[in-house]
């Protein structure tokens, strides 16, 4: 039976940790070499703190580089790791670091913990760090490495090829070959395949393809994340307003994007935080905490709403009985739509707002009219009065209707005033339609009583 990748972790963690503690030092880094990046992150985070504390005296500053490169979680928590080895040797590990990499642990870093690395550093290096952590969070800049390939326009492929060898080591990607000219601007890009497939003495001019797809180094990440997908690039160029080539971005960190974002509309259409996994119960109910009495302090306004037609429901108590119904089916509908609006702010889409918007109401129409032929015919058949039937069934079509409006204009707004539609999450979105759902319902059924009491 094949083991999954936990248990494959934990038996490596527990072999290891037997070798450093009987001093088999030589061993130790054998065995660890053989597992794969991904894998020495997750050992080396799954080690005890006293056995941490003797492996990163035995590795060297490259070896342990590329655990904190594939280290998973928080940027904090790995800079607490990375707080348990001396200062200098944590500054030699984040200059051996890849550049978007380390920007990551710098922005999580607190302000004297930075200057304190960056004054430990070579000075190349620390301003390379301080050119990268000036870019705004989940931007383009942010999110770029600085280790790629480029060549002068007018090399070899042969050149070009040395090149690629020579620094293959230390770039982030050896796909792309990026051809800039004098002052650094971008010109074009060549694949390596292409390199590999044209005679040596042909110059790199004649193999460049110029029209080059790129970013700017302030462009969102989910826009960057969408131009990956859209062409299917394995890395993307950034550049600046004048075209010089600032880094690339990398197709692993876009699917952490992808990610990240996913979790991000996720979380807020649930009103909680689903990367949140590992949370104690007790800490999960304390974040948890201020959504739920803020939905349950407006969930009274619900109860008021339904009180104010206190008149109606006593001339016509069967009103009470689907006040459930058409707040959850309106709430439901509310919370579809908001969820295909998020999804539509999110992406870059060639329809327009409009356009969306009454794709989005027609289909809205069919499911109301759709609820409405049931209910009426439920109700008929339950009652047998026309009248009621008619005020259940209109309201439900018309709550439907207005819900998947609401739903969708208010990301819309947010939008409007640069805020992330992703704010609106569901749980106050079926809320606020149960308030619009409970007006129209009594709202209706107040207007038609003379046409259902007494029948």
């Amino acid at each position: 039976m094949e083991l999954d990748n936990e248990q494959q972790v934990q038996q490596a963690v527990h072999a290891l940790t037997d070798l450093l503690e009987n001093g088999q030092d030589d061993d130790f880094m054998t065995e660890f070499m053989t597992l794969h990046d991904f894998e020495k992150g997750q050992v080396y985070a799954s080690f005890s703190k006293n056995i941490r504390e003797v492996a990163w005296r035995v590795m060297d500053d490259e070896t342990l580089a590329t655990v904190f490169d594939n280290l998973e979680g928080d940027a904090e928590e790995v800079v607490d790791l990375l707080q348990e080895v001396p200062p200098q040797k944590g500054a030699n590990i984040l200059v051996e670091m890849f550049a978007d990499n380390e920007a990551d642990l710098f922005q999580a870093m607190p302000a004297r913990l930075a200057s304190t690395y960056l004054a430990l550093m070579p000075d190349r290096e620390a301003q390379e760090i301080r050119n990268l952590i000036k870019y705004e969070d989940q931007t383009a800049g942010a999110l770029m490495a600085t280790e790629y390939l480029a060549v002068a326009a007018g090399s070899v492929v042969k050149d070009v090829l040395a090149q690629v060898k020579k620094q293959a080591e230390e770039a982030e990607s050896i796909i792309y070959v990026y051809v800039v000219d004098e002052k650094h601007r971008l010109v074009g890009i060549v694949s390596l395949r292409d390199l590999l497939t044209h005679p040596d003495e042909m110059t790199i001019e004649s193999i460049t393809n110029t029209r080059v797809i790129s970013v700017k180094a302030g462009d969102d990440q989910k826009e960057v994340a969408q131009v990956v997908a859209d062409y299917n690039f394995f890395a993307i160029p950034v550049t600046d307003d004048d075209q010089h080539l600032l880094g690339i971005i990398t197709v692993d960190d876009i699917v952490d994007v992808i990610d990240e974002e996913a979790v991000e509309e996720y979380s807020g259409l649930a009103a909680v935080d689903v990367s949140d996994t590992d949370d104690s119960p007790w800490h999960s109910a304390l974040k948890r905490m201020p959504w739920f009495l803020a939905l349950l302090v407006l969930g009274l306004i619900s109860v008021a709403l339904v009180a104010s037609f206190e008149h109606t429901i006593r001339q016509a108590p069967i009103l009470a009985a689907f006040i459930m119904v058409i707040a959850g089916i309106a709430g439901n509908a509310g919370t579809q739509s908001l969820a295909l609006a998020v999804r539509h702010f999110g992406s870059s889409t060639d329809k327009s707002f409009w356009k969306n918007l009454i794709s989005e109401l027609l289909s809205s129409f069919v499911l109301a009219i759709l609820a409405g032929v049931v209910l009426f015919g439920f109700v008929f058949l339950w009652q047998d009065n026309e009248g009621l039937a008619l005020a259940v069934a209109l309201s439900a079509t018309v709550a439907i209707l207005l819900s998947a409006l609401l739903a969708y204009l208010v990301p819309a707004a947010l939008r409007k005033v640069n805020l992330d539609p992703a704010l609106v999450n569901g749980p106050l979105v079926q809320t606020v339609v149960d308030w619009a759902a409970i007006l129209v319902y009594f709202g209706i059924a107040t207007s038609m009583l003379n046409e259902f009491i007494g029948k």
